[in-house]
């Protein structure tokens, strides 16, 4: 019985040690994958969203909050003129979720193009969703974007329905926390 309480004793102190420097690791890391996520797969997508900005969106982001979920905001400058944000939203695709940063023109509310940044489709297929023959129709568009099958503007990608689905889709995610924090984004940048 004493050995028993012993082993137990032991294995609890192990699970015990273990599980708090897994806890210690992973809340040490958390600022490391955030800064790699922001400088490797935002940061070349807000560039393809706005290359002419004259300010650094990733160093001036702020965090806003839309039901619940943060959502970071991406100042586009020019002339020391804030001219547009840009923001990511998701939609489903064939292999889990795209993720799309998408720019919004302040004046008009038109969309100034937009960049994949997460996506796990189809090798030559459904990665087209990222390459400049698809992301170039939505320069320009307005923020309702839609498919030309659903009475849109939008081509989609030949035999890649659900992948262009999933972009569009996360356009149109992104152009509703857009609108629910226009409000907001001109009183902290204005």
């Amino acid at each position: 019985m004493r050995e028993t309480a012993g082993m137990i004793i032991v294995l609890s102190l192990i699970c015990c040690v273990s599980g708090f420097s897994l806890a210690s690791l992973k809340q040490s890391t958390v600022p490391l994958i955030e800064a790699q996520v922001l400088k490797n797969v935002q940061g070349p997508a807000i560039a393809k969203v706005y290359p002419a900005a004259d300010n650094q969106p990733v160093e001036e982001r702020k965090a806003f909050e839309v039901e619940g979920r943060k959502i970071m905001i991406f100042p586009y400058r020019q002339g020391g003129k804030l001219q547009g944000v840009a923001l990511e939203g998701k939609g489903g695709g064939f292999g889990g979720d795209i993720g799309v940063m998408v720019g919004f023109n302040l004046s008009n509310d038109t969309l100034l193009g937009i960049g994949v940044t997460t996506m796990s489709e189809t090798p030559g297929l459904g990665t087209k969703v990222a390459e400049p023959k698809f992301t170039g129709q939505f320069q320009g568009a307005g923020m309702n974007v839609e498919l030309k099958s659903k009475g849109g503007s939008i081509d989609a990608i030949s035999g890649s329905t659900v992948s262009s689905v999933g972009a569009v889709g996360a356009v149109q995610a992104a152009s509703r926390d857009y609108r629910a924090l226009k409000e907001h984004i001109l009183r902290t940048w204005q």
